[in-house]
């Protein structure tokens, strides 16, 4: 059993939770042995009872009473193994690498962060990605399992901290390209549907998906968040289809495809929220167009624009469109070095 520490917080480890802060520090102690040291005021933070999810901050001096050894027993520390394949994989997604940020072009299909049924994704297969660095890179924002594009990592816990606070505080400029379905009208506007949960957990997955609400409606539901999304139509295929541009200016869960379906256009492969009908005959519904068009998510994440958090200096990305969305485009004859990056700030 060791003795009583007394341990300084850095200035790299402030800011993050209690208990966050002590797995990293060590790595067998769990979840239930730190709540309730906490219940019984022995963990501390300057010398006041504090929770699990405290927040730390630098130069506070932390308390942390003696283990006992067997808790390293308890609870071995297990090294993730990543497969050769999605090593290669992973490794072959990334776009730029300095040494504070990593960003890749997510393949579609592969999930960002794991679940219970989820055990390939891009934070497990992260360890490859350490590139010399002792520590793996951490996620800051996240991307839908079949959406495509920039995700961006970074290579220290304080980067992290700055990157997550940029992209709550909205200082980041992202714009996705999606076909969807039908032509919207006018050709440039901006969404304001509410977003909460959906009912229900029945076959059709309901609890899985988001519901849009009237903005004037928001009142009336406690758990409904405000959400905006701006589109501008790019191209088009006669009525039947239309490639579009969209921002979405808060962060909501499906945001863009929930918004889309909402006002008539889904995104073409999206079944959860455009149906799965094939004939789409150009009235702005029905996530599928058959033929040779793939039934996938037609949705990519194309650029984002953020200040560096070294360098101070805005950096932008770019990812080329994964393989069903290119041979879509093809088909379509739709030419990307005709339209801007951001069409939105196009004058």
């Amino acid at each position: 059993m060791s003795g009583v520490e007394h341990i300084v917080v850095s200035s790299e480890d402030g800011g993050q939770r209690l208990d966050r802060w002590l797995k990293r520090k060590y790595e067998f102690i769990g979840q239930a042995r730190i709540e309730k040291m906490c219940r019984k005021g022995e963990l501390r933070i300057d010398s006041s009872r504090c929770k699990a999810a405290s927040r730390i901050e630098a130069g506070q001096v932390i308390r942390i009473p003696p283990i006992p050894q067997e808790s390293v027993l308890a609870r071995p520390i297990k090294t993730r193994v990543i497969s050769p394949d999605d090593t290669k994989l992973i490794q072959a997604a990334v776009i730029y690498k300095d040494d504070y940020l990593i960003v890749l072009n997510k393949p579609a299909g592969l999930p960002t962060q794991g679940g219970s049924k989820q055990k390939r994704h891009v934070d497990g297969m992260s360890e490859a990605l350490r590139f010399g660095n002792e520590e793996k890179p951490r996620l800051v924002h996240r991307l839908d399992k079949d959406t495509s594009g920039v995700l961006v990592m970074a290579r220290t816990r304080k980067v992290a901290q700055a990157l997550t606070e940029a992209f709550r505080h909205r200082e980041t400029r992202k714009i996705y390209w999606a076909a969807v379905a039908g032509v919207p009208s006018p050709k440039m506007g901006t969404i304001k549907y509410g977003l909460r949960k959906a009912p229900g957990r029945g076959s059709g997955g309901e609890g899985e998906k988001m519901q849009c609400i009237h903005p004037s409606d928001l009142a009336q539901y406690d758990d409904a968040k405000r959400a905006t999304s701006d589109y501008a139509v790019l191209n088009q295929l006669a009525k039947r289809a239309a490639w579009v541009a969209l921002s979405p200016i808060t962060g909501r869960t499906h945001q863009l495809r929930a918004h889309m379906a909402e006002i008539g256009h889904p995104i073409i492969g999206d079944g959860k929220y455009g149906g799965s009908g094939q004939e789409n005959q150009g009235d702005g519904w029905g996530a599928q167009l058959g033929g040779d068009i793939s039934r996938k998510l037609h949705l990519h994440a194309r650029f984002i624009s953020f200040q560096h958090p070294a360098r101070r200096e805005i950096v932008n990305f770019t990812a080329e469109l994964p393989r069903h969305i290119s041979a879509t485009w093809s088909t379509f004859q739709w030419d990307l070095e005709e339209v801007p990056n951001d069409p939105f700030e196009a004058e």
